[in-house]
């Protein structure tokens, strides 16, 4: 059993997670913006987001917020499957209450299934990437025992990857299936999330065997 303040940490950072996604992709959009101008915002709003809700939650959980995170850690051992399932519950739990709330307060549905497309074999590949950097990222800054760069680095990587890959960096599962429920230009459409998940969670193997090879000669 995971402790009570580790599923709190999970449910809000993964909310505040979501809530910040979704309700800046519903800001820019109703700006008015140019795509590249909203893009580039809705990068830099999420990863500064992110950064904070790591810091915040980071002394109770580890600030997952991600199973494919979590599926690293459970891999290498450093988390049982009881304890991953949990806390993989916890972050479905936060991620939706965060899309609904992000809805609800710009005036939305509080749940309307997308309909942005977002197939295509380069947009896996590109979850393929973000995910295993993201992943690896954390995972290094693990191992060589630098983990007060955490919040920092995963926030810059998380902006990098929203601007520079055509899938817009969703790197998360629960993120994925989140999305699906939400009108704004962040949305994705039932049809790709199976893709993108699957994407995702090659990406932290991937990641799991990279920083293996880089901190365990």
């Amino acid at each position: 059993m995971i402790s009570r303040s580790t599923f709190v940490a999970e449910v809000l950072g993964t909310g505040f997670l979501l809530a910040v996604i979704v309700g800046s992709g519903w800001a820019v959009q109703q700006l008015g913006a140019a795509p590249a101008s909203q893009l580039f915002v809705h990068a830099v709003i999420v990863g500064a987001g992110l950064a904070v809700a790591i810091i915040v939650f980071i002394p109770f959980s580890g600030a997952q917020f991600n199973p494919a995170v979590t599926l690293a850690l459970l891999i290498r051992r450093q988390l049982d499957a009881a304890a991953a399932a949990q806390i993989v519950g916890a972050q479905f739990v936060g991620g939706f209450f965060g899309l609904i709330l992000a809805n609800f307060t710009f005036a939305s549905e509080l749940m309307s299934m997308s309909s942005i497309d977002r197939s295509g074999a380069g947009r896996i590949a590109g979850e393929v990437f973000a995910t295993f950097g993201l992943v690896l990222v954390i995972l290094v800054l693990i191992d060589t025992h630098r983990e007060s760069a955490i919040p920092a680095a995963v926030g810059l990587w998380v902006t990098t990857i929203i601007v520079a890959t055509v899938s817009t960096g969703f790197a998360n599962p629960v993120v994925t299936v989140a999305r699906t429920f939400t009108d704004s230009y962040t949305g994705i459409e039932p049809g790709s999330v199976a893709p993108f998940i699957i994407a995702q969670l090659f990406g932290s193997l991937l990641a799991v065997g990279a920083a293996r090879v880089l901190t365990h000669d």
